[in-house]
């Protein structure tokens, strides 16, 4: 009797603008090089772009406007039980642009990954690109992590870098941080915790290969 062939992971993407990480994940699952399915596409935005090429693709949409909440623990609670009822196993955060409370993230515990535009621990939270260049970075990059209550503070599964150069502005750095390291860093990564090359233990760091990761594999984009 032949193997049965494995489920794929259910993944929820998250996002609030032109869903650039999306489409590269989807595109990755399209290749065959990532094993997984899009069960929906969530964003806080009614109007962001991203919705229009996941409809295009054929993947399920919503969305769910802030404005029509009280607050922000309400506002979770109602996005976690629509994200829920499509029973994913992992919530892919893609250019999401809140700070999700705990009211959201523990129902996912453990199973929420987020893509950063920095090399973590350094430059949490926003204005990466032009706080390196202030700083006279020579390098730049970008981190997948998984997501704990506190900002960007999540275990790094994976890490990618390229040169700053002297010419670079906010917007060049930016652009190129998403083009050249972006879209493959966060496919590559989310297939290490889809097939479980990398696991959490019970310590709070991560695994790859049974052994301890404590620090992340850097990738070189240049």
């Amino acid at each position: 009797m032949s193997d049965m062939p494995a489920q794929k992971p259910r993944i929820v993407v998250l996002i609030s603008g032109r869903g650039r990480n999306l489409e590269a994940i989807h595109q990755a699952i399209e290749r065959g090089e990532l094993n997984a399915k899009i069960v929906l596409v969530a964003s806080n935005k009614t109007r962001a772009p991203g919705l229009g090429y996941a409809r295009l693709a054929g993947l399920p949409t919503v969305a769910i406007a802030p404005r029509a909440f009280a607050d922000r623990e309400s506002y979770d609670t109602a996005l976690a039980r629509r994200v829920a009822a499509a029973r994913p196993d992992w919530v892919v955060l893609a250019g999401f642009m809140r700070v999700l409370s705990d009211a959201f993230i523990a129902p996912f515990a453990g199973r929420i990954v987020n893509i950063h535009p920095s090399l973590l621990p350094k430059y949490k939270g926003l204005h990466t690109h032009a706080r390196a260049l202030a700083a006279g970075d020579t390098h730049h990059g970008a981190s997948v992590h998984l997501v704990i209550p506190a900002l960007d503070e999540g275990p790094v599964v994976r890490q990618g870098r390229i040169r700053i150069t002297a010419d670079d502005t906010e917007q060049t750095l930016a652009d190129r941080v998403l083009d050249r390291i972006e879209r493959p860093l966060y496919a590559a990564a989310l297939a290490d915790l889809f097939e479980a090359r990398v696991t959490a233990g019970d310590d709070g760091a991560l695994y790859r290969d049974g052994n301890r990761q404590d620090t992340p594999p850097v990738q070189d984009y240049d």
